[in-house]
């Protein structure tokens, strides 16, 4: 069986790959690590002989389709985060991963670690492959071939040993410093309500006028008024419906749909009236409700005001499904190829609406190649540039550094001209998955025979330095950012969550799902950030 696999590596990769993602399913109390389990899986291969490999070019593909497809899904989440709050989001998260960059140099001197093992300390102890990759993307076009095993597997050693602490120090200090500043999750989401769509579950309810103290009011008066987070649908007037638009007065009698989080909704019938039982409310002979995808490309990036659906059709949108999410549909709302919007719309107009937004599942499946190849090259060649900063000091994006950047660029910008760069969302977690797996079943067996030798006390000191390292920077984040920049606690759980199973932990403490608007805010700034910092690391300590 050894000697098949060695003779055919493709073979060995899928069974690296299958195997260690069945492995990633199990989870102890909760908590399991995912796709992460297949650089274990790769490890323990990679022990059994050396002969063992994956061609190179298995590694660089994958690394270049992760962080590429990360970049394009989170582009619009960092410069949306950068436009609010300007540079204190970024200028903090950046301050606190110096903090940790320094933690680990004074590690290094105490422990008289490698740069190349530190560095791979780094990596584990924020969960950070990409910035692992970078660094050993740097040694492969930096040193000769005896010189580049030696240190990359130093590197992966101490990543390897460091991922697990990495994954439980965050755990480990949000419950602490939860306790700590006796952190009140319930009265923190209410006070973001407005902001964050973090209502659990959307649904919609027919709401009776019977408060005369409204009657001749506009819907716009009333929103301005009350600040609701709801949509209007439908309403019943004069035994006729129509669609509720900005200019529609409400009268005592009338029947309204409203469309919104059951809490925000009831807030809607303490000022309106009561909820309505009439069973006619369910007629949909004239107004339909449907839900249509959107497949054509033209409207990729575009508002929804933008369309002016009301010029030409009697519809409005109330709510749009994007990946798990459900979320209510704004004027200010972007569109993006794959949503599922929730139309109630007149009977004639429903085919003509399908027909304009696409309505094809097929569709929002594929990938455009040729955006997604150019992109990638894109961010390839900016990979390739050296940046040189004094005599010593010569510094590259590389595989990770480049695709990312340009894929933050043109996932903020979703189009160019007829060029549509933005993935659909099922197409970008399928690229994203495919190409981390690609990276870490070649990073572990590359590295097993590596990881068997060190298992001894030095295994041992680098699980007590990614101890400080992760433990450290979690507490920093979390209790500087909520006592002293009184950011919201949900939000910074999601910056502190590195890795997946810390956020649906972080998700699951917190009972709302305010930590995964923290992580995608930050994870784009912090990527980048652990990539630089984790070169910088092994520039300046193996000087």
């Amino acid at each position: 069986m050894i000697e098949f696999l060695v003779a055919y590596p493709l073979v060995l990769l899928f069974t690296v790959a299958s195997l260690g993602y069945l492995l990633g399913k199990f989870s102890i109390k909760g908590n399991s690590l995912g796709v992460a389990s297949v650089l274990f899986t790769g490890l323990a291969f990679g022990a059994i002989d050396p002969r063992l490999q994956i061609p190179e070019i298995i590694f660089l593909l994958g690394l270049s389709i992760f962080v590429y497809s990360i970049g394009l899904s989170s582009g619009p989440a960092f410069f949306e985060s950068y436009r609010k709050n300007g540079a204190r989001d970024i200028l903090f998260t950046l301050s606190t991963l110096i903090f940790s960059g320094i933690v680990a140099s004074i590690l290094w001197l105490l422990f008289d670690f490698s740069a190349a093992m530190i560095t791979g300390i780094y990596s584990g102890s924020t969960t950070n492959t990409a910035a692992l990759a970078g660094v050993l993307d740097y040694i492969a076009t930096t040193y000769d071939s005896d010189q580049v095993n030696d240190l990359t597997q130093q590197a992966v050693v101490g990543y390897s040993f460091s991922y697990p602490m990495g994954v439980l120090g965050g755990i480990i200090a949000i419950i602490l410093v939860e306790k700590l500043l006796k952190i009140d999750y319930k009265k923190e989401e209410e006070s973001l309500r407005n902001d964050y769509p973090v209502g659990g579950k959307l649904g919609s309810k027919p709401i009776k006028v019977t408060n005369a103290a409204i009657s001749g009011m506009t819907m716009r008066d009333l929103m301005k008024e009350h600040q609701w987070n709801v949509n209007f649908g439908r309403i019943f007037h004069n035994k006729r419906w129509a669609l509720v638009h900005w200019d529609t007065t409400f009268e005592v009698g009338d029947i309204i749909s409203v469309v919104g989080d059951e809490e925000d909704v009831m807030k809607v019938v303490q000022e309106l009236g009561e909820i309505a039982n009439d069973s006619f409310y369910y007629d949909r002979s004239i107004f339909d409700v449907r839900h249509i995808f959107v497949s054509n490309s033209l409207l990729v990036g575009k508002t929804i005001a933008s369309l002016n659906l009301g010029e030409n059709y009697n519809a409005t949108i109330t709510r749009i499904r994007r990946g798990d999410v459900n979320m209510l549909a704004k004027p200010d709302t972007v569109l993006e190829l794959g949503d599922r919007i929730r139309f109630v719309a007149h009977q004639k107009d429903l085919q003509a609406l399908s027909a304009f937004f696409g309505d094809s599942y097929q569709e929002v499946g594929k990938v455009d190649l040729f955006s997604f190849g150019l992109g990638i090259g894109l961010g390839l060649i900016l990979g390739s540039i050296e940046l040189s900063f004094g005599e010593h000091f010569n510094f590259k994006l590389g595989y990770a550094g480049g695709p990312l950047i340009v894929g933050l660029m043109l996932g903020a910008l979703r189009r160019t001209g007829p060029i549509v760069w933005s993935l659909p969302y099922s197409a970008n977690i399928t690229l994203q998955q495919l190409g981390l797996i690609l990276l870490l079943a070649c990073i572990g067996v590359r590295s097993g025979t590596a990881f068997v030798q060190s298992i001894s006390w030095e295994g041992f000191g680098i699980f007590l330095a990614s101890a400080g390292i992760s433990l450290s920077t979690a507490f920093a984040i979390l209790f500087v950012g909520y006592r002293f920049l009184r950011m919201p606690f949900s939000l910074l759980l999601g910056m502190v969550a590195n890795q997946p199973a810390i956020l649906d932990f972080a998700t699951a403490r917190s009972g709302n799902r305010l930590p995964v608007f923290g992580y995608a805010m930050m994870f784009p700034i912090a990527l980048i950030s652990k990539i630089i910092i984790a070169q910088i690391l092994f520039l300046i300590l193996s000087s």
